[in-house]
């Protein structure tokens, strides 16, 4: 499929990832149905100022909570991304928080592309969170592939409801799917960095700005891509006529002291080392990029993530160097 004046639709497009995934679909002249909670949200001006919105960008109000709301934006496509989940670490209510609208929201997308002939594939953005946390021992000699997934049991008993709610829609989407006959693809990316088009902070970009201000509450190590990287293989994976099943998107497995180097080196004001003591990591593993690399990706060197999303925190005020 190429994207001259094919019709797709692109759900939670205000995110970090779908904005990217919007602006590389406008550029290469799909007509893009995207769906937000609230159109008439500041937080969505960022699309509405991308090349080519004006003419091929059409808003849609949708609700993952609300069955058939996504009728109308999937209609005509041929396409369809869904990008749209919550995330969040600290649910107070981790069944209304998470993961009625990680699954529910993820079955009424897919009712609505069921109802629409037009339709040709389905791609679901999920997360490495469906494929590490079961328990297996994670060293340097572990490479991890599509074969692996997680335990909603082995998270449920260490409250981590994120990665149970990501998991449980993973498997309600390819169920759903089979019995629906519906041509389905999921992407499985680690954290997310790189520039950000939105005017507000995401969670996953915040994990930098956190280590730049002396932060040390996530754990080590990290499984990075660029957000762009993402965004394209999601477009590779709606155009390559051959993409099938789940692909892993982490372009490095690294620790915390790496990117802190990286830090150092390129914002020496920023005096880091002077904010951090030595810390205790889990081991560094392997993930295997075979797959993805299939659908033609060639990962972005993540140092270079790293520091553009540092001059994206500069450049939208969130840090001064």
């Amino acid at each position: 499929m190429s994207g001259e004046r094919k019709v797709v639709c692109v759900t939670g497009a205000s995110g970090f990832i779908a904005s990217w995934l919007v602006k590389l679909l406008l550029q290469r002249n799909y007509i893009v149905k995207a769906t937000v909670r609230d159109p008439g949200d500041a937080k969505i001006k960022h699309l509405h100022e991308l090349d080519g919105a004006k003419e091929r960008l059409q808003i849609f109000q949708a609700n993952l909570l609300e069955e058939g709301s996504f009728d109308s934006a999937v209609e005509g496509c041929e396409g369809v991304f869904h990008t749209a989940s919550p995330v969040t670490f600290s649910a107070n209510d981790p069944q209304a928080e998470l993961l009625d609208p990680a699954v529910k929201g993820t079955l009424n997308v897919l009712s609505s592309c069921a109802k629409t002939q037009s339709v040709k594939r389905v791609v679901v953005t999920s997360s490495i969170a469906t494929i590490l946390f079961n328990g297996n021992p994670l060293n340097p000699g572990v490479v991890v592939d599509e074969t692996w997934f997680s335990s909603t049991a082995f998270c449920k008993k260490l409250n981590n409801w994120y990665v149970v709610s990501k998991t449980l829609a993973e498997e309600a989407a390819w169920k759903f799917a089979k019995e629906n006959k519906i041509d389905l693809v999921t992407l499985h990316p680690g954290l997310v960095i790189g520039p950000f088009l939105q005017s507000t902070l995401n969670l996953s970009v915040k994990v930098i700005l956190d280590i730049v201000n002396g932060a040390q509450t996530y754990t080590s190590p990290y499984r990075i891509v660029d957000v762009r990287d993402v965004a394209l293989a999601h477009i590779q994976a709606l155009e390559v006529p051959a993409a099938s099943g789940r692909y892993l998107l982490v372009g490095r497995v690294t620790q915390f002291c790496e990117i802190l180097k990286i830090l150092q080196h390129h914002y020496p004001t920023l005096q880091l080392q002077e904010k951090f003591k030595a810390e205790k990591y889990e081991p560094t593993y392997q993930i295997s990029k075979e797959k993805t690399e299939s659908l033609g990706i060639n990962f972005m060197p993540w140092e270079v993530s790293v520091r553009d999303t540092v001059e994206c925190f500069m450049e939208k005020g969130f840090l001064k160097v």
